[in-house]
């Protein structure tokens, strides 16, 4: 049971916050929205309001923006075909731009709630070589050999894989001092023996958040990359059914696993609709540009009937990545 509400919270934090990006960007730059649905299926609420259609539907599994000229010709003056180059990208780019400030809000989120590790000294082990050259608890470490320590895990970094000794450059009581440290080996890697202050900051929480979401995305470009020279096959790819799956193993470790999934998730969503494919924002937007460039050459109806071939090709990849997720869960 647990599984599925969670499946479902998911789905609405990918999905309708995409949705709401286009919805709030179509009502700022005056495209007509007919209708602005929150879920699918069949309605179970309606409300007329002056110019859009507001819905609730059965299934709590995201919703839409049905915008008035978007895969149509439409001689309405608030019609998203009547609207500028620039308008049309500003509503094509807020989906995605929605789902980076999803990832954004809860990457910060769960960075405050673990907190972040300062360089400043909360514990000293026990006979370690940090108490045998006299590091003290409150101690703040500026300096490893030469090194500017930024954040604690600059302070790994400086220490390397090496057992040389190391001249740590610390900031005690508003005085400066300079201790020699030899780290010692433990397993795999050499250690001084302390442990962090964990610090709660909402400025830090945010800093960190920023941070953890860029690196999530590049490492996707990466992994996107790696598919498209055939580095990674296509069966590996997950849909709807695996996502499901993965929820369920991280419902078993905490919220806080789930919440790292939602914003993972909601990256690649990003990420896949701005690539440059029919009927995705990305090859919308290439459209636009194509006809900024070329005027009248491409008519509205030309441009629906390749996205509604590039929306069949998109059905087909997910009903065979959808298959693959069920045939992974028999194996």
């Amino acid at each position: 049971m647990l599984t599925v509400v969670l499946a479902i919270v998911l789905f609405l934090f990918l999905i309708f916050p995409h949705e709401l990006g286009h919805f709030l960007m179509a009502r700022a730059v005056g495209v007509k929205v007919n209708e602005f649905a929150f879920g699918m299926g069949p309605a179970i609420w309606k409300r007329q309001g002056k110019q859009t259609l507001y819905s609730l539907r059965a299934f709590p599994v995201g919703g839409f923006c049905a915008m008035e000229g978007e895969d149509e010709d439409s001689d309405d003056e608030g019609a998203f075909n009547r609207k500028p180059w620039w308008a049309k990208i500003l509503v094509l780019v807020a989906g995605a731009g929605m789902n980076i400030i999803i990832a954004v809000i809860v990457m910060s989120s769960i960075v405050f709630i673990s907190g972040v590790a300062t360089t400043t000294v909360d514990r000293v082990e026990r006979d370690s070589p940090a108490e045998i050259a006299g590091l003290k608890q409150g101690d703040r470490i500026e300096y490893i050999s030469g090194k500017k320590i930024k954040d604690w895990n600059g302070i790994p970094e400086a220490i390397g894989n090496g057992g040389k000794e190391l001249e740590v450059r610390i900031e005690r009581d508003g005085k400066r001092e300079t201790l020699k440290i030899t780290p010692k080996k433990d397993k795999n890697r050499y250690i001084i023996g302390i442990t962090p202050t964990i610090e709660k900051s909402p400025s830090k929480a945010v800093a960190g958040g920023l941070k953890a979401t860029w690196h999530i995305t590049t490492q996707m470009y990466k992994s996107l990359g790696m598919l498209m020279r055939g580095n990674v096959a296509i069966k590996d790819v997950s849909g709807p059914v695996g996502m499901i799956g993965l929820v369920h193993q991280s419902a078993g470790h905490g919220l806080m696993p789930f919440f790292y999934l939602v914003a993972l998730i909601s990256l690649n969503l990003a990420i896949f609709n701005l690539l440059p494919l029919p009927a995705l924002d990305g090859g919308r937007i290439i459209f636009v540009i194509i006809r900024m460039i070329t005027g009248k050459a491409i008519t509205d109806k030309q441009e629906a009937m390749v996205h509604g071939a590039g929306m069949l090709l998109l059905l087909s990849l997910m009903v065979f990545v959808t298959w693959n997720d069920i045939v992974k869960l028999f194996k």
